[in-house]
């Protein structure tokens, strides 16, 4: 794909869409954190559902600390993995007390050393809390790089680094937005709404519907 595809592709998903935002409801970077680190495996619905209970008792490390893991898991058991959801929260709010003075760090490197937070969760946390330009590539953006010929790659860590370079400086902000939306609700994994889809025309998919055609 050349650079002014990929261009007007940007350019269209900024005009249908010019303020994307993660649908996970959260206030503060600790919010944040948590609601990432409890969505792996789980819908952002399921984790606003769980979440909006945990932070009206407790929102901030301490609390969290104090709360315990038995009842922290009785406001996450309707999340998958919720055991192992939970001890690494435990353990990441003790070190964000610890460590940190109960902050949420700006660095990827004390971010990937939490408990339970690898490089998309990093990444997130940078973007969305913090405004870095990164893209945190889950299941729908390496799928949607794939399909259209956007950043082609074969693990999410080459879509990550052809993304970072390919992506239009002024439209890497929101990138990562831009793109999750964009699988999520119409470059879907098994019926991709190609008929619908603002930027079908500049897409290089090969098994587009033929009503997309």
């Amino acid at each position: 794909m050349n650079p002014e595809k990929r261009r007007r592709i940007f350019e269209r998903l900024r005009s249908a869409n010019p303020k994307p935002a993660t649908e996970l409801v959260y206030r503060t970077p600790f919010e944040l954190l948590i609601a990432v680190m409890l969505s792996a495996q789980a819908t952002d619905k399921s984790v606003n559902l769980a979440t909006h209970g945990l932070f009206t008792r407790a929102n901030a490390p301490r609390g969290i600390l104090e709360l315990g893991e038995t009842r922290l898991i009785s406001h996450i058991k309707t999340i998958g993995l919720f055991r192992t959801k939970a001890r690494h929260i435990i353990e990441t709010c003790r070190i964000l007390v610890e460590k940190h003075g109960s902050r949420v760090p700006e660095s990827r490197e004390a971010l990937e050393a939490l408990p339970g937070v690898g490089r998309k969760t990093a990444n997130v946390i940078l973007n969305t809390a913090f405004g870095h330009p990164t893209i945190a590539v889950d299941t729908h953006i390496f799928r949607v790089a794939n399909r259209t010929g956007l950043a082609p790659g074969k693990d999410v860590r080459q879509v990550e680094d052809k993304l970072l370079k390919f992506v239009p400086e002024e439209y890497r902000l929101d990138a990562h937005h831009w793109l999750i939306l964009h699988g999520r609700y119409v470059c879907k994994a098994r019926a991709p709404e190609c008929p619908q889809c603002k930027i079908g025309d500049l897409c290089e998919f090969r098994a587009k519907t033929k009503a997309a055609r």
